[in-house]
């Protein structure tokens, strides 16, 4: 399976909804600290990608996924689902 990046500042109440479900499925992720900076080169990536210009945003096999609630919903339906 791929593994998931999950996109996040660690103090985000969103990220650490995010980080709870994925911990409490079992389900492996890689951390990245974004920067606060909305002109920051990766912040700009993950708008372009997802759309989004908050945190949290996932990365799962190329396609790119932000909002907590939506992400969550992405899990439940694209990755558990499979196993």
């Amino acid at each position: 399976m791929p593994e998931i990046t999950l996109y996040q500042y660690e103090e985000c109440p969103f990220c650490a909804k995010v980080r709870a479900f994925l911990n409490e499925m079992k389900i492996k992720f890689k951390k990245i600290n974004v920067s606060y900076d909305h002109d920051d080169s990766l912040r700009k990536k993950l708008f372009k990608e997802s759309g989004v210009k908050t945190v949290p945003v996932i990365e799962f096999a190329g396609e790119f996924i932000g909002e907590s609630e939506k992400i969550i919903r992405f899990v439940e339906q694209k990755i558990l689902r499979k196993n």
